[in-house]
Parts: structure tokens; sequence; C-alpha cells
């Protein structure tokens, strides 16, 4: 098993400070300078740049941290594993989720949950790219993401959910009228998208592209929510996956609309980091969401 006073490191190298660090492992600043000078003397490196402050890892400790990182993952693998054996499965599970997808999950951590009622779930928001590196990392489990983005990383990947677009407008507006809107028309809206570090936002001016076409919106932003104020609110119309709206409804006083011209769709689903044999958890995970998937095709 992995020494806490590497896992005082890991804390550290995430932190980026002692005091948070020494808080967030529970022990005093002194103790936790006291634990990584015994790593430097055990190792016979300097792993820390010291100044006044934290001025962070040298090359040696950053590979140390690398290593750590590694270390207790298989630990909390191997105690995943004997808890499973004895009795039901407990722990932490950590989801990163992109931000398009933060409603359609919680039926795959619902159905998880009534399976593993002892395991803590934890759904955090993020990019893809973000996701991407937390795996790496072993900060986050698993990441709920779309599914062309795994696969051109070469991790496992379930597909899950097949997101559909739809065009949002105030019911106010001349556009309320109508019964379906084209992709080219909505460019001619003042539209509200996602910002252009978000992978949905990528894939939507990647399709404008190869229509021909280029969406110039007036306001951008990184959250679900604040895009179905600003359409609520009126002034703006927006592009959004439809199952968004399939659990948090659909705003007042907003008119929901079919894109067509093309027909476009994007699968969203479960990657995960690695390959077999995963821990307890993870192994649980996939294994719900395949159930999830094969009801959905019987369906």
């Amino acid at each position: 098993m992995i020494s806490r006073k590497y896992l005082y490191l890991i804390a550290l190298a995430r932190e980026k400070h002692f005091g948070r660090a020494a808080t967030a492992c529970h022990i005093s600043p002194s103790t936790l300078s006291a634990a990584i000078r015994d790593i430097e003397l055990e190792l016979g490196v300097a792993v820390v740049n010291r100044g006044r402050t934290f001025a962070g890892l040298t090359r040696e400790g950053q590979c140390v941290v690398e290593h750590a990182v590694r270390l207790a993952s298989t630990a909390e693998g191997l105690r995943q594993e004997l808890r499973s054996l004895r009795e039901e499965l407990t722990g932490h599970l950590k989801l990163g989720v992109i931000p398009t997808a933060l409603t359609v999950v919680a039926g795959l951590t619902a159905a998880f949950a009534r399976e593993h009622p002892h395991v803590n779930l934890e759904v955090r928001s993020l990019g893809t790219g973000e996701i991407l590196k937390r795996m790496q990392q072993f900060d986050i489990d698993a990441g709920i993401m779309y599914v062309e983005s795994g696969m051109q990383q070469q991790l496992f990947t379930l597909p899950l959910w097949e997101e559909q677009h739809v065009f949002l407008c105030p019911l106010d507006s001349e556009l309320a009228e109508r019964e379906e809107i084209t992709w080219y028309e909505a460019t001619h809206t003042p539209l509200c998208l996602l910002t252009p570090d978000m992978q949905n936002r990528k894939m939507i001016d990647s399709l404008f592209s190869q229509l021909g076409y280029s969406a110039e919106p007036s306001l951008e932003t990184n959250s679900i929510i604040s895009m179905l104020a600003h359409v609520s609110a009126g002034g703006w119309s927006a592009i959004l996956p439809e199952n968004v709206l399939e659990l948090i409804g659909v705003p007042t006083g907003v008119k929901v609309l079919p894109l067509i011209e093309p027909n476009f769709s994007a699968q969203t689903g479960l990657v995960v980091a690695g390959r077999e044999p995963w821990s307890p958890l993870l192994s649980a995970l996939i294994k719900t969401a395949q159930q999830l998937k094969d009801s959905s095709t019987t369906h």
C-alpha cells in the first residue's frame, strides 16, 4: 500500500499551496513539510521548489507525483476489490460530465445508485479536455462526453444517448409561429451559443462550416442554465441538444423548434481510461451503463 506521506505530496501538487494541502489532508502545515522532507531524504532528490511560498514541483517531484498517483489509484482499486468480496460495494465514484449531458446523466447515476446504495457519487461539470486530463491523473473515474472524442483518444467508449439539436426562441418573436427552422435560417438570428472552447460549440461550428455558413453569436456562455435564461428573457435565440430540456423542461416564454436541413445528431456516452481489469466501482458503472443502453434499444 502507498505510504501516507506520498498522499500528502499528491495533495500538495493538486492544491499548489502548503496551507490548503495540509487542510485537505487534515494535518498541520509542519506535519506536511516534514513528510515532504522525508520523501526527499528517502529518494535523495528535491521534489519541491522552495521559496517564501510554494513555488511548484521540481522535475523529479513531478515524476514522483505521477508514480504516486498511479500507486494510489491501484491501492484504492485493491481496497474496493477486497470490500466487494466481503460486503456490498462501497466507495466514492467521481464522474466528469460535459455540460450538455448534465441532465441525461441523471438516468445513469440514478440506476447505479439503486444497484449500489452505499457508493457515494460525485458529478462534476467539465469540458472534454478537462475530463480527459483528469482521467489520466486519476482525479475522476470516468467521463460522460461525446463518443467521437473518446474514440479519437482510443479510450473504452460506450454510446448511451443520441443527441438531437433544437432551436429555442422567445415566444414573442416571429419565429415562434414556425413549426421548424433550417440551420441556415438560424444563423440570421441573434444567437446565444456555448463558448468556443466547449465541444458542443465546436461541433456546431464544424457543421456550419461544412454547410458553408458561419454563426456569429451576439452572446456566448459556458452555462446551459445561462443560455436558457437569456432566451427566456428575450432578445436571443439558442441551439441546444433536445435532451437538455427533457428533465428540466422548457423555460417560460420559450418556443422550441426542430432544426432541419440537415437533421444533425451526435452520440454521447460513457468513457473510461485504461484497460481491463477495472476497479470494482468502474466495472459496476460499466455494467449499469450497458443495462441502460440495452433497455433503451428495446423500447
